[in-house]
């Protein structure tokens, strides 16, 4: 069995240094609340995974308040084919009908819920795996209308039982808040005849960012952020560019409904809402530590010259 070789001085002051450069961040963040979806197909890699956990849980180890909502597409494809039920995507969205939304229910609140929450604990937290239908924390309406992508036009959609939140019980998260324990949130929502409703992963988290004014919501997904027209990232955008982006085409497709639950939560309250790789590894670490991983949106860019952080 080979020994262990011990950090050189080098490596220790590197250590250091990392530590005192993140501090800084560490103060403004301090009693803050951040909204973390976590979702894509990084949700099948237990590495992944883990690591995302670990750093969830040092978000609360330095005094920063974590609320995560999570997707699960895949699985729930995964289990629909296996159960051999048919399913179909209009405009990115399932169509949800009876049968579907008791594998979406089972898949979300059940398998992936307690195995991020069991992450999160195995990493030296306290997590604790929810629905939005638990306590009617996620109040939901039937998703009926939705706006087409290229004309604009809006037009009368059928989703089954795909919704849409409107009431985010609040309390019930800072009840979590203010204690060591790290809710985890399945995208379930309730209505007022107590039916489940699917809910998009992105409008759940940007939902219950708006509801609590969370400082940030962080959209983990599977690319770097926003391009502009020559295909490079795009650190900041203001909401009136974000919007002005769509207009134009320059954003397209699945990052439309992104950018529009980005702008939603900061015209609700939040301070800035960030794209961001969840592939790469500590994402949410660079972002609110160093210099930002992702696209982050505001309502306007700071006064100051590199104050994407302020």
């Amino acid at each position: 069995m080979s020994e262990k070789i011990p950090p050189t001085p080098r490596d220790a002051a590197s250590k250091a240094a990392i530590l005192a450069e993140a501090l800084p961040y560490m103060r403004r963040y301090s009693g803050k609340t951040i909204v973390v979806k976590y979702g894509g197909h990084a949700m099948g890699d237990t590495e992944i995974a883990n690591r995302f956990a670990a750093d969830v849980v040092l978000l609360k180890q330095v005094g920063i308040n974590p609320i995560v909502v999570h997707g699960g597409g895949p699985q729930i494809g995964q289990m629909l084919e296996r159960l051999k039920i048919k399913s179909s995507f209009i405009d990115g969205l399932r169509v949800t009908d009876q049968a579907t939304v008791e594998i979406v229910e089972m898949v979300l609140s059940g398998s992936i819920n307690k195995e991020l929450a069991a992450a999160v604990n195995r990493a030296g937290g306290r997590a604790i795996g929810l629905s939005g239908k638990d306590a009617d924390l996620i109040r939901a309406r039937k998703l009926t209308r939705k706006s087409d992508p290229d004309s604009h036009i809006e037009k009368v959609l059928d989703l089954g039982f795909v919704g849409e939140p409107y009431a985010v019980d609040a309390p019930v998260l800072e009840y979590f808040v203010k204690s060591d324990i790290i809710p985890v949130i399945a995208p379930i929502g309730v209505g007022t005849a107590g039916e489940t409703y699917n809910i998009n992963a992105d409008t759940a988290a940007g939902a219950v960012a708006a509801a609590v004014k969370a400082t940030r919501l962080l959209l983990l997904t599977d690319v770097p952020g926003v391009l502009d027209a020559n295909k490079q990232l795009v650190q900041e955008l203001t909401v009136a560019d974000a919007k002005a982006m769509i207009a134009s085409g320059t954003i397209t497709g699945g990052m439309i409904p992104k950018i529009e639950t980005c702008v939603e939560a900061v015209e609700g309250g939040v301070d800035a809402a960030v794209i961001i790789d969840g592939r790469v590894p500590h994402a949410i670490l660079l972002e609110l530590f160093a210099e930002g991983a992702g696209t982050l949106i505001r309502r306007r860019k700071s006064a100051r010259t590199a104050g994407r952080r302020s």
